[in-house]
């Protein structure tokens, strides 16, 4: 099936086959005419109220409302940036000062922040959608018009706003919808935070075939009892994560393919992919198709994927990142040269689902895109290198790393580290295990303070830096030193602090 328009073919389903479930919760199933009535209702508000192409933020979790603004967004020519309920408030703020949202769907409490943006409570959002007189004509966003926009981390502490397009996003659903033996009317797991760029691999994909989701709330990924209870009983046939999370699973023993027959296929993108979890999970889930994945948000989610076999895990110690999709093009790149085959330098990306930039980030956007051979072009500041078509991952170039899935850039965690009452300066390295970051390790050159235990600073520094960054940017060890180690430059030897580390 080959999707012309991201809208056009959501709301197909909700026209032709308006009851046809589309939200599958534990006590409530939601239909496709319902997310069509009720995103009609928001598109109709969006588009007498606010000016076309203006951003609108919508704030929750894993609720069918969020879908219903995403695509009354889409349906008024705005572009949405989800913004997770629990991410810190300065980091919000910093979010809204880049965007200058018109509105924002505060369909979990908003926090109280002060902002220009007209706030629409939960309560408001149910009276639009239940009273809105539907607008004739809506002027959705189309082709280089801004779809979503997902904010990561950025080296300076301020967020960088990645813009997809819905061309970009078109590129993207087709291919996934092609090469991964999808078919129309498949239940999907929906576990990835709106927030996250992997939750896009399950969403769009999902609605425009006509399939369903089935969300896994945060309160249950983190309580094991409740998650391991769960897991047997899914009655779900995609699997879309990152694999930290499926480790986490696959300490549940009855989670295999006796159990949970309905699945047929994993899809893994968000970090590396180790042999052993892929070893574990093929013989759990023997019939099932199992695919690694590579791309980053800027390039919309993933842009390559092999499927995961015994043969592949024998030729290969580390799972490659996959054979690139059709429509785009994979450079390895010395310095501004192309290097030979099987030669490894940075990955650069060109090709339709390439975003165009950072959001009123010129400086930034410059920085990472330009134009190749005709084709718009990112440089992912990830080494690899291209062998028989198959691209295999090399590590990171830069000091951006990806830890349990999501992309931290450690001068960020720097930044706000620095910015804690008791820290005079500090240096935050990975720690690897069979090539993937197991944990994050902060050196720190400690203010005079009056702890007697490393512990005590060690916790207080924690409960201070939680007020400015999200929870998986916390360092899960602290190193107190004296000084930092220098280069010859006068600058941080963070590549000494990494060997290290990792020497032990």
């Amino acid at each position: 099936m080959t999707i012309l328009n991201i809208i056009e073919a959501i709301d197909r389903w909700g026209m032709e086959e308006p009851n046809r479930p589309v939200y599958i919760e534990t006590n409530r199933t939601y239909t496709y005419g319902e997310l069509k009535k009720d995103s009609d209702a928001i598109a109709t508000y969006l588009q007498e109220n606010i000016e076309r192409a203006r951003p609108v933020v919508v704030y929750g979790e894993l609720e069918f409302e969020m879908l219903a603004c995403f695509l009354g967004a889409s349906k008024a020519g705005h572009a949405y940036i989800p913004i997770e309920a629990h991410t810190p408030k300065e980091r919000v703020e910093m979010i809204l000062e880049v965007a200058d949202p018109a509105v924002i769907f505060s369909v979990k409490e908003w926090p109280e922040l002060e902002t220009t943006a007209k706030t629409v409570s939960l309560e408001k959002l149910h009276e639009i959608c239940t009273e809105a007189k539907i607008a004739t004509t809506l002027k959705p966003v189309v082709e280089s018009e801004t779809y979503y926009i997902i904010f990561t981390s950025g080296t300076t502490g301020v967020p960088k706003g990645v813009q997809i397009s819905h061309t970009n996003l078109l590129s993207f659903v087709n291919w996934e919808l092609t090469d991964f033996g999808i078919t129309e009317g498949m239940r999907f797991l929906s576990q990835a935070p709106y927030s996250f760029d992997l939750s896009v691999m399950d969403l769009y994909p999902a609605l425009t075939s006509g399939g369903s989701l089935t969300p896994m709330r945060k309160d249950v990924i983190t309580d094991f009892k409740q998650l391991f209870t769960m897991l047997p009983t899914l009655e779900i046939e995609v699997w879309v994560s990152t694999p930290s999370f499926m480790e986490i699973c696959l300490m549940e023993p009855t989670f295999n393919g006796e159990q949970v027959e309905s699945l047929k296929i994993f899809l893994f993108c968000g970090e590396e992919l180790p042999n052993a979890t892929a070893k574990k999970l093929l013989e759990r889930f023997p019939k099932a198709h199992i695919f690694n994945t590579y791309g980053p948000t800027e390039a919309t989610v993933a842009i390559s994927g092999v499927e995961v076999t015994q043969h592949l895990l024998n030729e290969y110690n580390r799972i490659p990142i996959g054979y690139v999709k059709a429509d785009t093009n994979v450079y390895i790149m010395d310095g501004d040269k192309e290097a030979s085959d099987g030669e490894v330098g940075e990955i650069v990306i060109a090709g339709p689902s390439v975003s165009k930039g950072y959001l009123n980030n010129p400086e930034k956007t410059e920085a990472a895109f330009f134009e190749y051979k005709g084709q718009p072009a990112y440089r992912t500041g990830d080494a690899g290198k291209l062998k028989e078509g198959l691209l295999i991952y090399d590590g990171r170039i830069d000091f951006q790393v990806k830890l349990h899935g999501y992309r931290i850039e450690l001068e960020d965690v720097d930044h706000h580290l620095a910015g804690v009452s008791y820290v005079k300066q500090a240096a935050v390295v990975p720690k690897y295990q069979n090539h993937k970051v197991q944990q994050l390790v902060a050196y720190v050159v400690a203010e005079r303070n009056e702890f007697d235990k490393e512990f005590k600073l060690t916790k207080a520094i924690k409960e201070e830096l939680r007020q400015t960054v999200m929870d998986y940017m916390i360092p899960q060890k602290f190193i107190y030193v004296d000084q930092l180690p220098l280069t010859a430059n006068g600058k941080i030897d963070r590549k000494g602090l990494i060997n290290e580390v990792n020497a032990t």
